[in-house]
C-alpha cells in the first residue's frame, strides 16, 4: 500500500547545518519536495529567485498575510519570512512528501493546521562548534555573530518540542538518520534518543 504523502518540518539554530542537509536529502530522495518560502529579505549573491525564496518587498508580504496566504509566518532576525498555503497543498494533492524550512515559530503554526505532521529539530554538537562554524563563513561581523549566537540559545530551548532532533556531528550520519526519519519514522543510529536529550541540556545549561 502507497504510503500517504506527509508533512515534515525541520528547523535548526543558523549554522546548525540544516540547509546543507535539506539539499542533500533532496539529491538522495525524488518523493520529496521543499516549500519555497516568501521573504521580505534581500536576495543574498548566490541566491535566485524561485529557487532558493521568493522575494517580496514589505507591502507585498502584508498583502499576502491579509489575505491568508502564508500556513504560517514569522518575523527573524529583521525581516518576514511565510509559506505558501497554496504550493503546499498543491504538492501534497500531488503525492509528494513536503518539507518545510522554518523555525521553532512557524513550526508551532504549521502544527496547528497539520496535527499529524511529524517535525524535527537540528542540533550542533556544542555551542563552541555552532560559534566556530558561524565565524568560518566570513560573511559576518563579530556583533552579528554574538547576536546569532543569542538566538540559537533562545532556539535551543524550543528544540524538546519537536518529534525528533539530530544531531548534525557528521555530515552523512545525519543525513541517514533526517531520511531514516522521513522513510521509516526513526533515526538510523541507534541511542539518539537518550544522546540528543542529554546534549541539549547541556547546551541549554551552558546557555
Amino acid at each position: 500500500m502507497k504510503k500517504a504523502p506527509n508533512l515534515y518540518v525541520v528547523a535548526a539554530p543558523s549554522g546548525g547545518g540544516k540547509t546543507s542537509l535539506i539539499s542533500a536529502l533532496l539529491r538522495l530522495d525524488e518523493r520529496l519536495r521543499l516549500s519555497i518560502s516568501h521573504t521580505t529579505r534581500p536576495p543574498r549573491p548566490h541566491e535566485v529567485e524561485g529557487q532558493h525564496y521568493y522575494f517580496v518587498g514589505d507591502e507585498e508580504f502584508a498583502r499576502l498575510v491579509e489575505e491568508n496566504a502564508f500556513l504560517e509566518h514569522a518575523r527573524v532576525y529583521d525581516h518576514s519570512y511565510g509559506t505558501g498555503r497554496e504550493q503546499v497543498q498543491g504538492q501534497l494533492k500531488q503525492g509528494f512528501d513536503v518539507m518545510l524550512d522554518i523555525d521553532w515559530q512557524g513550526a508551532k503554526q504549521i502544527r496547528r493546521s497539520f496535527p499529524d505532521c511529524r517535525s524535527i529539530f537540528i542540533l550542533p554538537p556544542s555551542l563552541e562548534e555552532l560559534h566556530k562554524r558561524l565565524s568560518s563563513r566570513g560573511q559576518d561581523s563579530s556583533s552579528v555573530i554574538e547576536r546569532r549566537m543569542q538566538k540559537a540559545r533562545s532556539e535551543l530551548s524550543h528544540a524538546s518540542e519537536f518529534d525528533y532532533m539530530i544531531v548534525n556531528d557528521d555530515f552523512e550520519a545525519a543525513l541517514h538518520d533526517l531520511h531514516a526519519i522521513i522513510r521509516a519514522g526513526s533515526p538510523k543510529r541507534p541511542g539518539q534518543g537518550p544522546r540528543t536529550e542529554t546534549l541539549l541540556a547541556q547546551m541549554l545549561e551552558n546557555a
